[in-house]
């Protein structure tokens, strides 16, 4: 493999010719060959979005001009703002590419691995170096001529790594929480779709997993669209937070060497970017401090798998058997179900979701844990809270969008089974109490488990009531 030398504050290292990053970078590929697994694109986005930012910032305020004074030899003569546009064109190409091409040109230029040096050193520098190599390709240099644009004097110019990770950690959180919200709120439409469809089928609720009075299968459906709206109200009250930026606090949030209109042209500039309405932090030391801002979403996160994982434990209980279970729904067949049992279909896409859910609760328990871990003026373990909370919400909403496109729309009723356990339901005694009187209805009850008959049958058969008058008393009992 043909190789060059590039040069950062430990000295020199030998980097692949054809790799857009540098020194720093090719130490953490020795340093952390720990999982294989990559930051997600959306945090690396997040990156050049605000190195991109920065630089605009910079060159507004005439940073980079104040650089080239004082020394005449930067930028090997090229003009400050041939330099901050060089690395914006750099960002811009790059960010399009892992956002609409997944990565396909520049993907590989980004190989820190998740486990790496703490608060995220190695995966600020890597972003640095990349933008630094492709912005001198860009002005006509050579990768590595540092003089002409210098991955930490210049991508990152009034930056620290305790700034940046957790500024691009928020923007790349409020991302993907466009697309998990989208999922929730189409999953609850077709709850409310099939709940609606089922509004005419009554059949036997359940309590302890015994029999309950009687409800309809579509409120049953019809609630489970409701919990999963409220998860959409708890999750936009966690963005709030996120929407704080501590950017230009730089170091430890006290903004040394930042100039001082970089935090609110940083917060400006990151609007317009990404469109959201971000805003800058009125504590930037305790924003360095904290990262309560994840732990809320991951825990609104946390709250809503909860909720998926009972609903879909739920379904599958509903859709048990066919004939030795509930049976009282049927989920459209996505794959054989067993590769020795000729026929059998198995609840796939909700026991997929299951384990999403699980998936998410034990990244939930390690941003609490991460979080927790902070030591007075940073919180060293960002990259595993980064990965973890972009972990949860991107396999949630690819786990919502199947559970909704491949079960629920297509969750069919089976009345008559509804009917038949509605009509043998022991719950029917407490519909009948009113009418009939508790000791009746207790008789009742006691001979239908003895005999075997319904409770329908027996109170027929008794006279005390027409069939008419029973179904009637039925539903009316359902509000």
């Amino acid at each position: 493999m043909e190789t060059r030398i590039e040069q950062d504050s430990l000295g020199e290292m030998r980097v692949p010719a054809d790799a857009l990053y540098g020194a720093s970078t090719a130490r953490a590929i020795q340093n952390f060959p720990i999982s294989g697994i990559r930051m997600q694109p959306s945090l690396v986005g997040a990156l050049l979005a605000i190195k991109k930012a920065a630089a605009r910032v910079n060159r507004e305020t005439g940073e980079f001009q104040a650089r080239q004074a004082q020394d005449s030899g930067a930028f090997h003569g090229r003009k400050p703002d041939e330099v901050a546009d060089a690395i914006v064109q750099a960002a811009e190409e790059i960010g399009r590419d892992l956002m609409e091409q997944d990565g396909a040109v520049y993907g590989a230029q980004f190989p820190v691995d998740v486990y790496q040096a703490g608060a995220g050193t190695a995966l600020n520098m890597n972003v640095n170096e990349v933008l630094a190599n492709r912005a001198i390709e860009i002005l006509g240099g050579e990768r590595g001529d540092r003089l002409m644009v210098d991955p930490n004097d210049h991508v990152n110019m009034g930056q620290s790594t305790n700034d940046v990770i957790p500024t691009a950690m928020r923007i790349a959180a409020l991302h993907l929480l466009e697309a998990l919200r989208r999922s929730v709120g189409r999953l609850a439409e077709a709850f409310q779709e099939r709940g609606e469809a089922f509004h005419g089928i009554v059949k036997s609720g359940r309590t302890h997993l015994q029999d309950a009075v009687p409800l309809r299968l579509g409120q049953e459906f019809i609630a489970w669209a409701r919990t999963v709206r409220r998860s959409v109200t708890t999750l936009d009250e966690a963005a709030v937070e996120l929407k704080e930026l501590g950017i230009g606090g730089n170091a430890v949030g006290t903004g040394i060497n930042t100039h001082p209109d970089f935090p609110l042209r940083m917060v400006v500039a990151l609007s317009e970017e990404t469109g959201y309405d971000l805003r800058s932090g009125e504590d930037l030391i305790e924003l360095c401090q904290s990262t309560r801002a994840f732990v809320m979403l991951s825990a609104a996160t946390r709250s809503l798998a909860l909720d998926l994982n009972r609903i879909a434990n739920d379904i599958r209980l509903l859709a048990s058997g066919p004939t030795t279970g509930l049976a009282e729904i049927v989920l459209p067949p996505v794959q054989p179900g067993s590769s020795i049992m000729p026929g059998k279909v198995n609840p796939s896409i909700p026991e997929m979701l299951n384990m999403v859910c699980y998936q998410v609760l034990g990244c939930d328990t390690t941003i609490a844990m991460a979080s927790q871990a902070g030591q007075l003026e940073l919180n060293v373990m960002m990259p595993v809270m980064a990965y973890n909370l972009n972990h949860s919400l991107i396999i949630l909403t690819n786990a919502i969008n199947m559970f909704t496109e491949r079960c629920v729309v297509a969750i069919q009723a089976d009345a008559e089974r509804c009917r038949a356990y509605l009509d043998h339901s022991l719950g029917l005694a407490t519909v009948l109490t009113p009418v009939i009187g508790y000791l009746e209805a207790a008789r009742i009850v006691k001979y239908a488990q003895r005999s075997g008959a319904s409770i329908r049958e027996v109170v027929l058969q008794e006279g005390l009531l027409s069939p008419e008058a029973f179904d009637r008393l039925i539903t009316e009992s359902i509000r």
